[in-house]
């Protein structure tokens, strides 16, 4: 029996990326798993060859007993490791979350088995238990997450409208820099190149007034700005549709799910040049750019729009490469889980 942890996915009431891999992963598998929640777990039905599962993020404040869970081990347990970014940018992170990470990121070292994200995020976890001098560690292996966006079939690259529309998906936060992504947009509407930019994603409620307040100061001025607040996966899928490229100017990421999204639909993706997301953009489809280079990103961005060649090539490319899915990626933890 594999029990599958929903205890934060059954009661948010938005979608973040954490909930959406848990949904994704939970709906392939089927009923290969039992859905559960931290403490309506029936622990006395539990079995030692049994797993827990989860892909959420935990701590002894949000779970209480779970310490004691993992020393005394019903069953087997695993777990997915997202990334460290509440310990790596805390200037940037919700307080709460700062304050859980380093207990989770410990507890991971209790689990029987990890998988994690990315190369990246699992070289950071290994690295954080040699730093702590955790011995008799778990394994750890990467899970390559789905590309393909909920009932979209992967289709050949259509031709994208005029004028040209640049997509952005992702909460409004500094950690996605939508913030300097406006001030290179403006730059480029100021020099005279005509395109839409269009922005999907809830706010942060910590940090994103002053994105909100960015957006609205450039909307008066330029009518190509839009964003979208509250956009389901139809409308998203729409606004994949019309774009001719996705703009990514992260931060930080564990994985990078939008630009994976973006090359499901065959549009070519414009990135910050970090090393977890070049796992995935180096496939094809996709330019990074140095992250913060505003010179470089408008420079980017300006040729994306207006080089036809190029990003033909592009969209040829990202239309072309394999990709990974959730159906591999839960035939993956089916076979962890035995």
């Amino acid at each position: 029996m594999i029990y599958f942890d929903v205890t934060k996915a059954s009661r948010q009431g938005h979608r973040s990326g954490l909930t959406r891999v848990s949904e994704r992963l939970r709906a392939e598998l089927g009923a290969d798993v039992t859905p559960v929640t931290w403490g309506d777990c029936p622990t006395a039905a539990v079995r030692p060859d049994d797993w827990w599962f989860t892909a959420e993020l935990f701590c002894e404040a949000e779970r209480p007993g779970f310490w004691q869970f993992l020393r005394n081990k019903p069953c087997r347990v695993a777990a997915m490791f997202s990334d460290a970014i509440p310990l790596q940018h805390p200037h940037i992170t919700w307080p709460h979350s700062v304050a859980r990470h380093p207990e989770y990121m410990k507890m991971l070292a209790s689990c029987d088995r990890v998988w994690a994200i990315s190369a990246t995020c699992r070289e950071t976890l290994l690295g954080y238990w040699r730093w702590l001098e955790v011995v008799n560690l778990p394994p750890v292996e990467v899970l390559a997450l789905g590309a393909d966006l909920a009932g979209q079939k992967r289709l050949p690259p259509t031709t994208p409208s005029r004028p040209p529309v640049l997509l952005c998906v992702g909460i409004l936060e500094p950690r996605k820099n939508q913030t300097f992504l406006l001030d290179v947009c403006a730059d480029l509407w100021r020099a005279g190149v005509e395109f839409e930019l269009h922005l999907v994603g809830r706010v942060n409620p910590h940090f994103g007034a002053p994105v909100v307040a960015k957006i609205k100061a450039l909307q008066r001025e330029f009518s190509g700005l839009h964003y979208h607040a509250a956009a389901d996966d139809a409308t998203v899928a729409g606004l994949f549709g019309r774009a001719r490229a996705t703009v990514f100017p992260t931060l930080a990421e564990g994985c990078g799910l939008p630009l994976l999204e973006s090359l499901w639909m065959g549009v070519p993706c414009v990135c910050s040049d970090l090393p977890v997301l070049r796992e995935n953009a180096d496939g094809g489809g996709c330019v990074p750019v140095t992250l913060n280079d505003r010179a470089a990103w408008g420079a980017a961005l300006r040729r994306v729009i207006g080089d036809d060649t190029w990003h033909a090539q592009l969209a040829a490319a990202a239309g072309a490469r394999p990709l990974p899915t959730w159906s591999a990626a839960a035939a993956a933890l089916r076979a962890g889980l035995r």
